[in-house]
């Protein structure tokens, strides 16, 4: 028996703006009476839930805990929405994309 079914097309990568919340765990780099942190992130993948998947993935690696992921989608639909995207995010975007990583544009500590 062979399979007849045309092999599916390719979906393209995009880039997804993730805000990752993690909390602490040894060796995650954070400031030492931080409580967590809020993580600006660029993702590639084919849909948003693969770039989370493999955000949370890279973090683990990392020592890191991510605790809750917010899309804000492609920069076609931040831009839909009215978020002003700058030169320097929309550099670090297009090599998110260019190198199909991860990039963890902006980190802020959280303390109580």
């Amino acid at each position: 028996m062979t399979d007849t079914a045309a092999p599916r097309p390719k979906r393209p990568q995009q880039v997804y703006t993730l805000l990752v919340e993690v909390g602490r765990k040894a060796g995650d780099g954070l400031p030492a009476k931080a409580t967590g942190a809020a993580l600006i992130v660029y993702a590639s993948g084919v849909d948003e839930d693969e770039a989370v998947r493999e955000t949370v993935a890279i973090l683990k690696q990392a020592d890191m805990a991510p605790l809750d992921v917010t899309g804000y989608g492609t920069v076609g639909e931040r831009e839909a929405q009215g978020h002003e995207i700058g030169p320097d995010e929309q550099e670090l975007m297009d090599r998110a994309l260019a190198e199909n990583v991860v990039i963890v544009a902006e980190v802020t500590p959280f303390f109580d």
